[in-house]
């Protein structure tokens, strides 16, 4: 059940771990959502809790709620403002060349009749910029950190693929789309922090999901944020 997956709670904030597979918003072909569960989550508010930013379906972990509308209106804000700090693991499927850096590579979104669309590198896209850190190496594949300065649609899949040259595991758009028999992309929001005024600021940690585990990794191999 979700209720059992809440990370952080108080009067104005809900940080959830997500788990993969699990849309934040209503998928177009039907199908459950995380707007499904808001009245599970409400925990005795009348007002259900909402969806502050989004997370891929396949990508899991920290999921920021808010629980009424004048802490939706400051968490958008702190957003704005880049007052957010997020940290995302993932398992990508080679090894990055380097022990870290930062990718500065602005992004622009393409679209075809036959691939449907998809975000690329474009000089003349948005800008967007991700640091990164290799964690561990085990079997040819990498266990790395990435903190995004910027907060692009699919910016962390494809910085992976086109800024390193390395897609992570089970990406079905930016890489081979496929892990073992599940084909579970492995991408976790790991941290998030949103600053407050006055109050201290919303944080949390997700665990690393099995999918990570059952790879190789642990929790122990990401350092605190």
């Amino acid at each position: 059940m979700l209720s059992d997956r809440v990370l952080f709670i108080d009067g104005e904030a809900i940080i959830l771990d997500k788990p993969a597979g699990l849309p934040v918003t209503p998928p177009v072909n039907g199908g459950m959502s995380i707007e499904n569960y808001r009245e599970m989550l409400s925990f005795g508010f009348h007002r259900w809790p909402n969806a502050v930013h989004r997370l891929d379906r396949d990508t899991s972990g920290c999921l920021l709620l808010s629980r009424n509308p004048k802490a939706m209106k400051r968490f958008q804000r702190a957003f704005e403002e880049r007052r957010v700090a997020k940290r995302y693991v993932a398992v990508l499927d080679g090894i990055p060349s380097g022990d870290g850096g930062t990718i500065d590579l602005p992004l622009g979104k393409v679209s075809t009749r036959e691939e449907g669309w998809r975000m690329v590198g474009d000089p003349a896209g948005k800008a967007a910029v991700t640091h990164w850190m290799l964690l561990r190496v085990l079997d040819n594949r990498a266990l790395v950190a990435f903190t995004p300065e910027t907060g692009r649609t699919h910016q962390i899949r494809v910085h992976a693929a086109e800024g390193l040259g390395v897609p992570v595991v089970g990406d079905p758009v930016y890489g081979s789309g496929t892990l073992g028999k599940n084909g579970i992309m492995l991408l976790h929001s790991e941290w998030i922090r949103v600053s407050r005024d006055g109050k201290p600021p919303v944080e949390a940690r997700a665990p690393l999901p099995a999918t990570f585990i059952n790879a190789g990794f642990a929790d122990d191999d990401v350092p605190p944020p």
